[in-house]
């Protein structure tokens, strides 16, 4: 098992974020939180990364618990996070906010910058450009090629597709299934559950800090409830 939380709990002061979430991810899946604002999902990837501490439970990471291992560890052992809004460094140019996300690493560079350019074209054509004077869908993929050049193992992506423009997030949704397709696990959180489910190994539905379901992603998509509470059908 790659990534394994059980019986979390996370408090924000006397507020209970998380209620006891247990969740698996195997190497190379793609595993998708889906549930409504204030379920718990982002929450949840930062206690996994290291941004959140938690009050009780574990998370294990290749079979050891790195509970208290502190989020930068994480990094260097191979959990990558592509945050909720992005994070861009503004007054940076799109390469040097790529190079930050290999800010941990010792080793040569090159081919894992190549290969973002690869994923990501319009990046190449822009490196020398800033952060902040580009599009959000540009910058969403400088979230996503700094987060895989930390070299992860798991990726853990929350809200890539929040704010564009549905011929964006198409594209957004077959990169991630590309660098799934090269080797790369991934943890997605997205609003966009019709797409998240379509491209899910297996999905869990959080509500209100708990996982009220869990199934494989195409399983999901045809569930009347889910349906209902996420898809806007019934």
């Amino acid at each position: 098992m790659l990534l394994e939380i059980k019986d979390i709990h996370v408090h924000y002061g006397k507020i209970a974020a998380i209620k006891g979430i247990s969740l698996q991810v195997e190497d190379g899946e793609i595993v998708s939180l889906i549930g409504a604002n204030g379920a718990g999902k982002t929450t949840t990837l930062k206690t996994i990364s290291g941004l959140r501490p938690l009050t009780s439970g574990q998370v294990l990471f290749n079979g050891a618990d790195i509970s208290k291992m502190p989020g930068h560890k994480r990094v260097i052992a191979g959990i990558g996070q592509s945050p909720e809004g992005r994070g861009v460094f503004p007054g940076m140019t799109v390469q040097e906010n790529l190079l930050m996300g290999a800010y941990t690493r010792k080793d040569a560079l090159d081919a894992d910058l190549a290969e973002v350019y690869e994923l990501f074209p319009r990046l190449a054509e822009r490196k020398n450009q800033f952060g902040g004077t580009m599009s959000g869908g540009e910058q969403q993929m400088i979230a996503i090629g700094r987060a895989l050049m930390t070299k992860p193992k798991v990726l853990l992506l929350d809200e890539p597709s929040m704010g564009l423009a549905p011929m964006l997030i198409a594209q957004i949704f077959e990169i991630i299934k590309e660098i799934n397709k090269r080797g790369t696990t991934v943890l997605l959180v997205e609003q966009n559950a019709q797409q998240a489910l379509k491209l899910s190994h297996r999905a869990y539905v959080l509500e209100t800090g708990r996982v009220v379901k869990s199934a494989p992603g195409p399983e999901l998509l045809d569930d009347p409830q889910v349906r209902a509470a996420y898809l806007g059908g019934h």
